[in-house]
């Protein structure tokens, strides 16, 4: 039986969770599968970036703080998942040997209208190192299982698709300026596959609920079969990210452009997780630049707004949200 099932989840409700502590290897192990950027796996190059040192990939922070909620509450509960976040805000980088600890607020419940067997449960996380420095906020809806209430049966699992043999590559991301950013386009950036081992391995380092890490419980879950963690659905996107701004620097470099290195980003809100990601599905991924404008706090940089979506191979959206990230603009370096 769990320790804390929907009813027990009212407005007030706090736990607080924590330390855990991040090394360097920790960053760069996270970073070289998901977010193979400068800043986050290489020293040198990171100490002469815009961050002036390594730091964890946001998506590694995020998927850290799972990990902090997982062990202290959500093993407790009668989690079913969550639909989706809100916001998150990355306030200040994770770097090697800080010691990360969390508090959790619930800050609204209601019961589903649809669904008897469950509720959905507004939480704020917000987490800070060990300087008690605030480093990520996130405000997300989960589900939870109500107490004595019997649950639905299981959805239908889709039938499991063999590996495709020819994963498309995506195409190339802009290495340019501020103002060089090319809006309301979207680019492909190629697809993933998501085999059963992966979908373990990420979930025991991050995510060990039973529907992502135990295909005999996962059967019996709302899921229906075993599934990718949220988190590890959004990392996949920002691999296929990166590996879209490194054929862009390829081609500016064969052009004989200047190649501009862009900044981290400051968070995303509206994120989506909109159909379960099963082993087996290939997440064909994308992303649309819709806003290109000059940083209010950081002279010389701009924010880049984007949109951003994953489609299986059965043409459903399971993944979408709304990001921005930082970029050098023109006009100031031309003056400097």
């Amino acid at each position: 039986m769990p320790r804390y099932c929907f009813e027990d989840l009212t407005p007030g409700f706090r736990l607080d969770f924590g330390p855990l502590e991040v090394s360097r290897d920790d960053i760069v192990a996270f970073a070289r599968e998901f977010d193979p950027q400068g800043f986050h796996i290489d020293e040198a190059e990171a100490e002469t970036s815009f961050v002036g040192g390594l730091i964890a990939s946001g998506w590694h922070t995020c998927a850290l703080g799972m990990r902090l909620v997982a062990d202290g509450f959500i093993l407790q509960s009668s989690s079913m998942g969550s639909p989706g976040i809100e916001a998150v805000r990355w306030l200040r980088p994770v770097r090697p040997g800080d010691a990360l600890s969390m508090r959790m607020s619930v800050t609204e419940s209601r019961p589903s209208g649809s669904k008897p067997d469950r509720g959905f449960v507004r939480v704020l996380l917000e987490i800070v190192n060990g300087a008690g420095q605030p480093v990520m906020t996130q405000d997300f809806w989960a589900m939870f299982g109500r107490r004595g209430t019997p649950p639905l049966p299981p959805r239908p699992r889709p039938p499991e698709e063999p590996a495709p043999t020819d994963l498309p590559e995506g195409e190339a991301l802009p290495s340019g300026y501020l103002e060089d950013m090319p809006l309301d386009r979207t680019f492909d950036l190629g697809a993933h596959h998501f085999t059963r081992d992966d979908i373990l391995r990420f979930a025991r380092a991050f995510d060990p609920q039973p529907f992502h890490v135990d295909e005999a419980a996962a059967a019996e879950t709302h899921f229906g079969g075993l599934c990718a963690s949220g988190w590890h659905t959004a990392a996949a996107w920002m691999k296929r990210m990166v590996a879209g701004r490194d054929r862009g620097r390829a081609l500016a470099l064969q052009r004989g452009e200047p190649v501009v290195e862009g900044g981290p980003s400051p968070g995303f809100r509206d994120l989506q997780w909109l159909k379960p990601v099963y082993a087996g599905d290939t997440i064909r991924y994308d992303v649309t630049l819709t806003e290109a404008r000059p940083s209010r706090t950081r002279p010389g940089w701009g924010v880049v707004s984007h949109t951003a979506t994953g489609t299986n191979q059965r043409g459903e959206t399971a993944f979408r949200f709304a990001g921005v990230w930082l970029a050098p603009s023109r006009a100031i370096n031309y003056k400097s």
